[in-house]
């Protein structure tokens, strides 16, 4: 088995980036990557205010031109971005890492390929596996390098994967909260969502429209930090800056 060896990172070029939910600093960051192959990996860090006190939000989020540029239905990612992006404007801070890992990091021919065999029966997780990848080829590594470099040492991850927040913890980042990111399902993607909810542990409600507005509202709260407990959904919010609060107020 080869060892994955990488070098240092390195900050590229930063610049303002005017959105539609406001300005972020576009950070590209880059390092050289060999596994017996020598290669450049890549990311691109969107951040919004200052990140150095408390734990900002974070969202992890790999590349899908089909969903981002050519609007596919097939899968959730156009709609987890801009939910991230809108929750980090509101808040006034945070980031999002974008890697470019398209297609869980099979690439867009292969990710492809994967859709012809899923047009064909196969679920997304035996698409893959049957063109010889595993259900998801990424490494996280590099986020935790690039948080690291920011000076950034807790966080509240904005993701529906176990995988990511295992990989942070790992790479020595605290997240202190995973809040969901789930956009609601349609006939195209509910089956892709539910093979990444049973057989690749995201946590998913599989929910309806009405059901994703009550989720988006736990998110917000929690950003409040200061209620455990969602008025709408009755769900109740863990986060250490919450369980601080009422035990102060218990005091």
């Amino acid at each position: 088995m080869r060892t994955t060896q990488t070098g240092p990172l390195w900050r590229i070029v930063s610049t303002r980036m005017p959105t539609k939910w406001g300005l972020f600093d576009a950070i590209g960051f880059e390092r050289d990557v060999s596994n017996g192959t020598r290669r450049v990996e890549t990311a691109l860090a969107m951040v919004m205010g200052n990140l150095t006190n408390g734990a900002p939000l974070l969202r992890i989020h790999s590349q899908c031109f089909t969903g981002e540029v050519l609007g596919s239905l097939r899968c959730d990612c156009h709609d987890q971005l801009e939910m991230a992006m809108q929750a980090i404007a509101e808040e006034g801070r945070g980031l999002v890492i974008y890697e470019y890992q398209e297609g869980r990091g099979i690439g867009l021919m292969a990710k492809l390929e994967a859709y012809e065999l899923q047009d064909a029966g196969l679920d997304t997780v035996e698409a893959n596996h049957a063109l010889g990848f595993k259900a998801d080829c990424r490494d996280f590594n590099l986020p935790a390098a690039i948080l690291r470099d920011l000076g950034i040492g807790r966080v509240r991850l904005l993701s529906n994967n176990p995988r990511k927040a295992n990989a942070l913890a790992q790479s020595g980042i605290e997240v202190v909260a995973q809040l969901p990111c789930e956009a609601a399902p349609n006939p195209h993607s509910l089956v892709y969502l539910r093979t990444k909810k049973e057989k690749m542990g995201h946590a998913l409600s599989l929910g309806t429209a009405k059901a994703q507005a009550r989720q988006e509202i736990c998110v917000r709260y929690d950003l409040a930090g200061w209620r455990n407990t969602c008025p709408a959904c009755a769900g109740v919010i863990i986060t250490k800056q919450s369980a601080l609060h009422y035990a102060r107020a218990a005091s």
